[in-house]
């Protein structure tokens, strides 16, 4: 289910939050407006891990960047998949949709 250039999938297969935190550090790294490593966020859900930076808001009168990515291991078996900078739920709906359609 990863992506072609993806990471290798985690191993072992993280079984908390904490673990999956642990794991994405070395592997997903997004820099703030100041190119400082943004802190990332760990969403669990019932299959997977959604990994993604807390940027600050942007400036008044200014609109945040566009673009980026989320990361998503996969409770199942590790895989790491990369998804849209959408809001969590959306990038947790899309991953569901994307499984679903990879796996029959």
């Amino acid at each position: 289910m990863s992506q072609p250039g993806a990471p290798e999938p985690v191993q072992p297969v993280p079984s908390t939050a904490d673990e999956a935190l642990a794991a994405a550090r070395s592997r997903f790294e997004v820099l703030d407006p100041a190119g400082n490593p943004a802190p990332l966020h760990v969403a669990e859900f019932d299959i997977g891990f959604l990994v993604h930076a807390v940027m600050p808001p942007p400036p008044p009168g200014t609109q945040a960047p566009l673009g980026g990515s989320h990361m998503v291991i996969s409770k199942s078996d590790g895989a790491v998949t990369y998804v849209p900078n959408f809001p969590p739920d959306s990038a947790i709906d899309l991953y569901r949709s994307m499984r679903r359609t990879n796996n029959g």
